[in-house]
């Protein structure tokens, strides 16, 4: 391994977290270095409230000049889901200047060893996290989620992913050894003697794939991961979420000129309207990491086009629970409906099919028929969002018009349990907010047409009416093994149900949340303890974030030699 120039300041200022999320990995229990409450920001460098909003408001209407070569055009046209137009404009490139001059960054980042890649991987979430309050409005902004999740989850939880995904990065490239003296007995002749380094080597140009609803959250990732490997990373925003992860990028090629190494390591590519760059960029041949989060479609694409490429994807799924019984019924309404609305249902991991048998369920508050069960579930709901500033904080504005169609079309799918309603939103009445819908099917006999079969991404949310718990379970075992699932959840107070369930996800690689009825929910992860997809099933093929995620963005070189 090449020698690292150990005394480098950034070093010394992020070992110590570094050691500690190297630690939490290890233990899976709580821990952040990133506030996750709005009032912790303002001191110490960090903007406040109004800074961060103005300096939100600053970069609207401008030019924003990231200084990479091979610029060819400007493009912008981004129009926040709440109704404002953006109006930014990003840097358009020409990949034959822009990716040669990626490359040549390579060496010297390869040189400067693991230890200093993760320190300036760190130095960049560093001064993200300083500015947590512009990029949450710049999440807020370009993905439609209401303000306080814009801000924890695009802010400090996507920045707990991206550090977690270094931790993992470091450990891998450090299993091995930089050096070893080989030395084999010959018996009476002299031993063989061998002086060996070993060199972790990154693949060459990564490409960052992000998507609308969460840039940060799924983008950070990809990229750090494999940046603190020894990577250069193109990132390839959605064209509805530029900003986020231009902002990131400009982050990253200040803090990179700061310690001495190319900007060129890390470079924007926004897209013309219609232009399908991401195709384009994908069969390159310098790129040999690909993260993407978005349609399956698109997924089954890059995995089978992109063959001269190390391919990670996040696809679609068919989110499940299956509601055998409880013992605490109101946790479980409270709970289910917060899942439902938080962010009108536009999460990867929100629960789409929930299975009750027909018969019904055993609870706390007495046996509770099918009907019963969607009846309170609806109320749940409907109480859950009934006052309109609540609402609106849970549930944001609709992504797309993608989502709306899917919702008005829902009726259509089987019985409507809770119609969706708008709301309009006090600050920017031209967003789009709608309530979740659920609707009844039977489960009886599925056919490969039968709609909760397939993803309905955004509010809409299908009870079915099942034979058994038996009977659920096999459904759910046919739904993660064709369509996937990023979650698993399930309520029962039978210990021999409890083992089904969990031996279906275990057969099936899903994760699972068992009998959730307090504060945390299925369609949360914990970075540096919970795993976000498994790898394991359709619904993706690999997993935020383990040592899989990262140890293939490298290669170890040997260099052997007798001494």
């Amino acid at each position: 391994m090449s020698a690292a120039p150990t005394a480098h300041p950034l070093i010394a200022a992020h070992r110590p977290v570094l050691d500690r999320a190297l630690e939490a990995i290890a233990t899976r229990a709580y821990w952040s270095p990133h506030p996750e409450h709005p009032k912790a920001y303002g001191e110490n460098g960090s903007l406040g409230p109004p800074e961060g909003r103005a300096a939100f408001d600053a970069v609207l209407g401008t030019r924003l000049d990231l200084d990479q070569p091979g610029t060819d055009d400007w493009v912008g046209g981004e129009t926040s889901p709440y109704g404002p137009a953006l109006d930014v404009s990003y840097p358009h490139p020409d990949p034959d200047v822009l990716v040669p001059a990626m490359r040549s960054a390579l060496p010297a980042w390869r040189a400067a060893g693991p230890e200093l890649r993760a320190a300036v991987c760190l130095e960049v979430l560093a001064r993200i996290n300083a500015r947590t309050h512009e990029f949450a409005h710049a999440v807020m902004h370009t993905s439609g989620q209401a303000f306080l999740m814009a801000f924890q989850a695009g802010g400090p939880h996507a920045q707990d992913r991206g550090l977690e995904a270094v931790a993992y990065a470091y450990a891998e490239q450090v299993r091995t050894p930089g050096s070893a003296e080989w030395t084999k007995p010959q018996g009476k002749r002299e031993p063989l003697t061998l002086a060996k380094r070993f060199t972790p080597v990154g693949r060459g140009v990564a490409l960052v794939i992000g998507c609308n609803t969460f840039p940060t959250w799924n983008g950070y990732p990809g990229l750090f991961a494999s940046l603190a490997t020894g990577n250069a990373v193109l990132v390839k925003p959605h064209p509805r979420a530029v900003l986020p992860l231009a902002l990131t990028v400009q982050v990253a090629r200040e803090v990179l000129a700061d310690a001495g190494f190319d900007p060129n390591l890390v470079a924007l590519a926004a897209e013309r309207p219609g232009e399908g760059l991401a195709k384009t960029l994908a069969l390159r041949p310098e790129v040999r990491i690909i993260d993407y989060t978005g349609s399956t479609e698109f997924g089954d694409w890059l995995e089978a086009h992109a063959r001269q490429a190390q391919v990670y994807t996040e696809k679609a799924g068919v989110n499940t629970v299956v509601i055998d019984s409880t013992d605490d019924y109101r946790g479980m309404l409270s709970n289910l409906a917060f899942s439902l609305s938080l962010y009108s249902g536009q999460m990867c991991t929100t629960p789409q099919n929930l299975l009750i048998p027909r018969e019904g369920i055993s609870t706390d508050a007495g046996p509770k028929t099918y009907a019963e069960v969607v009846a309170d579930l609806s109320a749940a709901v409907d109480g859950l969002l009934g006052d309109d500033a609540r609402a609106n904080a849970l549930l944001g504005a609709l992504v797309n018009p993608a989502v709306r169609a899917r919702l008005e079309a829902a009726p259509e799918l089987g019985e409507v349990a809770l119609a969706s309603r708008a709301l309009t939103h006090p600050e920017y009445p031209d967003a789009v907010v709608r309530t979740p819908s659920i609707v009844t099917l039977d489960g009886g006999e599925p056919d490969d047409g039968a709609a909760y079969l397939s993803e309905c991404f955004g509010p809409v949310s299908f009870v079915v009416a099942t034979d058994s718990t038996a009977a659920s379970l096999e459904l759910l075992r046919r739904t993660v093994r064709e369509k996937g699932a990023m979650t698993v959840g399930a309520y029962t107070t039978s210990p021999e149900v409890a083992r089904d369930v969990e031996e279906v996800c275990l057969e099936e690689s899903a994760q699972l949340s068992l009998n959730l009825t307090g504060g945390v929910y299925v369609n949360q992860t914990a970075a540096f303890s919970d795993f976000h997809g498994s790898g394991g099933n359709p619904a993706a093929n690999a997993a935020l974030c383990d040592g899989a995620f990262v140890a293939n963005r490298f290669r170890v070189v040997e260099v052997r030699g007798t001494v």
